[in-house]
């Protein structure tokens, strides 16, 4: 499956850096692209093993808001 999820408050480096943390520490990710300037993540992964859901709540628990 492919996901894309608009970030509201992804501004740094820093914050690029953690939000790729975040979604790499779940199992069933294949891949995603991070654009700051759009605010935007683009994510490959496999539903057998993670849902939608799951990613936007372990980008909120990063505290990032998902819109």
């Amino acid at each position: 499956m492919k996901a894309v999820l608009r970030i509201s408050n992804m501004y740094s480096s820093a914050d690029v850096n953690n939000v790729r943390k975040a979604i790499a520490n779940n199992e069933g990710v294949i891949a995603c692209q991070i654009s700051k300037e759009k605010q935007e993540i683009d994510i490959v992964y496999d539903q057998f093993f993670i849902t939608e859901d799951e990613l936007v709540a372990s980008l909120e628990d990063c505290g990032y808001t998902v819109i």
